[in-house]
């Protein structure tokens, strides 16, 4: 394995479509990923505004390696503060949701209002004109950090830089297209949550959803019942600067043809005992039955028939990373709605009859790239450059992702 950093920094293909393994794995190339992309001019997903609802409700979660909380005040806006006391630095909320009047660190019992704002120091004063805070500690100067945050159609995202564009710029209009398809403005519902810790580095699931070329392949439930193969009318769309992209796909049939018979994984004799799963109702504009959008860098939004989820990436460090599913609906779905996207939840998730495979295969090329570092990945399919595409035998999408992180990482 190669450790040595002078080496590993050095990119030794142009362009993007040879990925050298160290990227993966070495620890100062994910100590500088933290600093330049998590904690950069980027935006990260931390909730929906249905998971904070009422006055007093909040949202623990991470962006990087970094807690936050994100709270609906008295006044009803949502703020993202750092889940970090501002007098020794603890990580004071445990709870992943809950309602509260203010924040209170246990250890000196700082509290603060739900703005982050600190509202009391227990002994500030001393005791009998004995100790205390010095005459010069003002509260407004000691305050929980507070994000800028952007909520957008029912979702929140949130930044430490003040260099990150709005959140409708950084998308760009293309990008912003798609994602207001499903993300419309319509009130949301949040069904359930999955958490699973894959062992891998955080990038690779990333790729794993810009990858259109495996969808039909590695997925036997996907091959065979036509959920995304490459004999459907399909497309891979990225934005300008390669960060963020969308797999499009329709629909298709178990049937056996000139592209399925070449499938290994497809089985013309495989049958469901509830077909139900797959039962698809219309209730977007087109005639699109696929959208896997993936914004830069911790978050894929899911719409696969009527099932909808936000996958949330939180690295631990280069070679795992933790995996969140929130599962949702609208509002004002029917009951028969609801049931239906619960039942094609099944899936996805850590157990899922379809995402099981990625979160295995995954860990299967960790177990490599951490090993072999002088080698590189190829991402090569459909040519070297980037761009949209009106099929999906392509790895446009990956290019386009590696063609900034290099750019962003001065790789």
């Amino acid at each position: 394995m190669v450790t040595t950093s002078a080496v590993q920094r050095n990119w030794p293909s142009k362009g993007s479509s040879k990925i050298p393994f160290w990227v993966y794995s070495d620890p100062d190339i994910y100590a500088q990923e933290l600093e330049k992309i998590f904690y950069g001019p980027h935006w990260s997903y931390v909730g929906l505004e249905a998971e904070v609802p009422n006055k007093g409700d909040f949202k623990t979660t991470n962006i990087g390696e970094r807690a936050v909380i994100i709270t609906r005040a008295d006044d009803g806006e949502i703020y993202v503060v750092e889940n970090r006391c501002a007098h020794r630095g603890v990580k004071f909320c445990r709870k992943k949701l809950g309602n509260t009047a203010e924040l209170v660190c246990p250890y000196h019992q700082w509290s603060y209002a739900l703005d982050g704002s600190l509202l009391g120091v227990p002994l500030m004063r001393g005791v009998r004109r004995k100790g205390g805070m010095p005459q010069d500690f003002n509260k407004a100067d000691h305050g929980l950090t507070r994000l800028r945050s952007e909520r957008v159609n029912g979702v929140i995202w949130a930044t430490f830089s003040d260099e990150t564009p709005d959140f409708e710029t950084y998308l760009g209009p293309r990008m912003f297209k798609h994602y207001s398809r499903v993300y419309s403005g319509k009130p949301l519902k949040v069904l359930g949550y999955n958490r699973q810790r894959i062992p891998a580095n955080w990038k690779l699931m990333l790729e794993n959803i810009k990858d259109s070329y495996h969808p039909g392949l590695l997925h036997v439930f996907f091959a065979t019942f036509g959920l995304f193969r490459a004999d459907q009318d399909s497309a891979v769309d990225v934005d300008d600067t390669g960060m963020h992209g969308i797999l499009i796909s329709r629909k298709g049939e178990q049937v056996k043809n000139e592209v399925t018979s070449q499938i290994r994984t497809f089985q013309d004799n495989l049958n469901l005992q509830d077909p139900r799963i797959l039962d698809y109702k219309h209730e977007w504009d087109g005639p699109d039955t696929v959208g896997m959008i993936t914004v830069f860098p911790s978050v894929i939004l899911q719409q696969q028939v009527n099932s909808l989820s936000i996958r949330q990436i939180l690295p631990r460090g280069p070679n795992e990373f933790d995996f969140i599913w929130t599962h949702f609906g609208y509002a004002d779905d029917d009951e028969d709605m609801t049931t239906r996207r619960l039942r094609q939840a099944n899936l996805f998730g850590p157990a899922g009859l379809v995402s099981a495979d990625d979160g295995e295969i995954i860990e299967f090329a960790q177990d490599s790239l951490k090993t072999y570092g002088d080698s590189e990945v190829l991402a090569i399919l459909g040519g070297h450059d980037v761009k949209c595409e009106d099929h999906i035998v392509t790895e446009t999408a990956i290019r386009g992702m590696y063609r900034y992180y290099r750019e962003i990482m001065g790789l």
